[in-house]
């Protein structure tokens, strides 16, 4: 009765006024959870969006404690109730022994869970900055998210992945903005501290990359910003891509590269789907000093270094490709992160966490943000890249930002029309939407090629992918292409690599 109905034991055989409080305290619980269920089927957002306010969390975290004590003192007086002394010895054992069972099935479960949550808020105060929550900016949450790289061997933070996700703050329709780390002549947001130093765009030459400003910012100019920013360096990257979209950036995460390894682990690896031959590097193979390996094409189950590897590679190939395989990679991770896979792997995710994330996001914001993915994970993200296959190849070293922001303001203006009526047939896109859809793949055979790089795939004269095959008509294997690269034969490598750019998810 006491694991059912904590109380009712007391009110046939016991202390009444004791089991009065309990059957009170315990109907109100049910209460409460048939409340949650029937909300969770009326408004599933406002669960989520609470559930992830560190607040609310704390009140949980007390109110489980309080459960678990007071379900353990009704333990104990039933108990006495039952009069051990009075049984048989060998039924004293069994009943012990069913009591602490009962415990550890009751008191034990409600103790780790306020663990859990203990341990989910404190990821969450450590991460998330103070402060109100932001509102959507013409109805939009803009995010820039930074891939940060500052190994022991290098001086500061480089910020070699750079991208812009852009939220419809109601439908949860993303649009994702992927800027090649070696775009120039960025601008700068009218009231960015950088815009006094760089009023014509940062465009003091080739050093000037989209991928130094952060560094640039830190080193020179952090007395122009003021006390209140958190990351002088992040902030100036988020003015960089404020001014280049032509969006307003409310807000930066910063995802440092070993911590997305951990991060990966913690989910249990994510699926892929290659299409193409990516080179890693390895283990040096027997006799010779090649460290060049290969993940093959069809569906890849990636653990963290592997998926750091994937995500990160341009051997034969260039920064484009990795771009686009980033790109799968987020939306990968995107579908993963489920509420399954939370439950199953907390500690370790959040633990990844710590070392994953920096933000200036409020941690209020969180909860409305939990709610806003839950609709975002459904639906697949726009893409559009600030260089090939987007834009011409030497598009990032002359942008033009005026085309960019019309680009963006058009697919923006495509999800809008979305919420009005329901999605074209694919044979009825618009041309100006097609290249940034995430199911569809980008002409790349009409964008210009200057020399510079191998990202379009080798075409035969009809225009169709041509497919590569050893001398003697056999597959690609991993051992083909190591020997082509010990035998120096590096062209032939890149145009076999092309297509590694092309991925989706399973």
């Amino acid at each position: 009765m006491t694991i059912l109905i904590p109380g009712s034991a007391q009110l046939i055989a016991g202390n009444r006024a004791l089991g009065r409080i309990a059957l009170t305290v315990t109907l109100t619980c049910w209460a409460v959870a048939l409340g949650v269920l029937g909300l969770y089927f009326i408004d599933r957002g406002l669960i989520l969006s609470t559930i992830a306010h560190p607040n609310f969390q704390l009140v949980l975290i007390v109110v489980l404690g309080a459960l678990a004590v007071g379900w353990l003192i009704m333990f104990l007086n039933t108990l006495a109730i039952i009069r051990p002394k009075l049984l048989a010895p060998g039924m004293r054992v069994i009943v012990a022994t069913f009591t602490i069972l009962a415990v550890v099935a009751t008191s034990g479960v409600f103790i780790y869970g306020a663990s859990l949550v203990n341990t989910g808020r404190e990821t969450i105060t450590k991460v998330f900055d103070e402060g109100p929550a932001f509102d959507p900016v013409d109805g939009r949450y803009n995010i820039a998210v930074l891939g940060a790289d500052s190994g022991d061997n290098r001086t500061g933070v480089r910020t070699d992945s750079m991208a812009l996700l852009s939220v419809d703050a109601k439908t949860g329709k993303s649009l994702m903005i992927s800027i090649p780390r070696n775009m120039q002549n960025a601008r700068f947001a009218d009231d960015s501290p950088m815009k006094q130093f760089y009023p014509n765009g940062y465009n003091c030459g080739d050093e000037c990359l989209f991928n130094a400003i952060y560094r640039d910012a830190e080193d020179n100019h952090a007395d122009a910003f003021p006390d209140s920013v958190k990351n002088v360096g992040a902030q100036a990257v988020m003015d960089a891509i404020s001014g280049s979209t032509g969006l307003a950036v409310q807000g930066y995460v910063m995802v440092d590269m070993a911590g997305f390894q951990q991060f990966i682990d913690a989910l249990g690896g994510v699926k892929i789907n290659s299409g193409g031959w990516v080179p890693y590097n390895a283990k040096k193979w027997e006799g010779t000093n090649i460290r060049t390996h290969w993940f093959p094409p069809g569906e890849l189950e990636l653990n963290g270094k592997q998926a750091l590897w994937f995500g990160r590679s341009r051997d034969f190939t260039d920064d484009y490709h990795r771009i686009k395989r980033q790109q799968c990679l987020q939306q990968a991770i995107i579908k993963q992160f489920n509420p399954e896979t939370i439950l199953t792997r907390f500690t370790a995710i959040m633990q990844a966490g710590e070392q994953l994330v920096e933000t200036n996001i409020p941690a209020g914001q969180l909860g409305s943000f939990v709610s806003l993915a839950d609709k975002t994970r459904a639906t697949p993200f726009k893409r559009l890249t600030l260089g090939a296959p987007d834009f011409p190849r030497s598009f990032s070293t002359y942008p033009d930002f005026d085309e960019i922001h019309s680009r963006i303001e058009k697919l923006i203006a495509a999800q809008n029309e979305e919420k009005k009526k329901a999605p074209k047939k694919k044979d009825e896109k618009s041309n100006s939407a097609s290249p940034s859809e995430s199911s569809e793949k980008t002409e790349e055979s009409e964008e210009p090629n200057d020399g510079t790089g191998t990202n379009d795939a080798p075409k035969l004269s009809n225009g169709s992918e041509q497919t590569f095959t050893q001398p003697d008509g056999s597959p690609i294997t991993e051992e083909y292409l190591v020997n082509l690269e010990y035998n120096g034969a590096r062209t032939r490598i890149a145009q076999i690599a092309a297509n590694n750019d092309e991925c989706s998810v399973p």
